[in-house]
C-alpha cells in the first residue's frame, strides 16, 4: 500500500498555564492552535486529560477564556497546555486553518478526552487517513506521533500477506 499526499502537521506544546495566566495565550501573532486541558474528573480522576480544543480565529487565551472552566469544582488546579503549529515556514492563513482543524480532529479521536463529545467516532476516513501528527516538548499525555492511517480504517481490512522466509 502507497502512503502518499502525507500531510505532517509538528505541534510545538508549552505549559503548563493556569487558568489565572490565560493572558500569557493571548499573542495575537503566535497564540493559535490546538490545546488540552487536564484537571480532575470524577470517573477517571486527578489530573487526567479533560479536553482538547482548538483556537484559529482567535487565541487560545481568549478561546480558553469564553469555555467556564471556572466553573468547575477543581478550577484553581486545571492546567492548559498550549499547541502551536512550527514548521520551517508560516503557511497561508487557510492551510494553517485546515491543519488546526485535521489536528483537533485526530488528537480526540485517538485520545479521548473525557469532555469531548464531537469528534470521537464520526471522523471521515478521507479527511484524516494522510494526516501524520508529530507532537514535541511539553505534550504531556498524548502520543508523541499520532498518524491518521492508524487510526482511520483505511487498511482494514488489512490486505496484505505475512512474509515468511523459505
Amino acid at each position: 500500500m502507497e502512503y502518499t499526499n502525507v500531510r505532517l502537521i509538528h505541534i510545538e506544546w508549552e505549559g503548563p498555564y493556569s487558568l489565572q495566566s490565560l493572558t500569557d495565550l493571548m499573542n495575537e501573532e503566535m497564540d493559535y492552535g490546538i490545546y488540552q486541558v487536564y484537571g480532575r474528573h470524577p470517573v477517571y480522576g486527578s489530573d487526567v486529560l479533560l479536553y482538547i480544543g482548538k483556537a484559529d480565529l482567535q487565541t487560545i487565551g481568549k478561546r480558553i477564556s469564553q469555555e467556564g472552566w471556572w466553573n468547575t469544582n477543581d478550577s484553581g488546579r486545571l492546567l492548559i497546555y498550549a499547541g502551536r503549529l512550527a514548521g520551517v515556514q508560516t503557511p497561508e492563513e487557510i492551510d494553517w486553518s485546515i491543519e488546526i482543524d485535521l489536528a483537533e480532529k485526530l488528537l480526540i479521536c485517538v485520545h479521548k478526552p473525557a469532555y469531548n463529545s464531537k469528534n470521537l467516532f464520526n471522523i471521515p476516513d478521507e479527511a484524516l487517513q494522510n494526516v501524520h501528527i508529530l507532537n514535541w516538548g511539553s505534550h504531556r499525555d498524548l502520543l508523541p506521533e499520532v498518524s491518521g492511517l492508524r487510526w482511520t480504517s483505511k487498511l482494514y481490512p488489512l490486505e496484505t500477506e505475512v512474509y515468511s522466509l523459505g
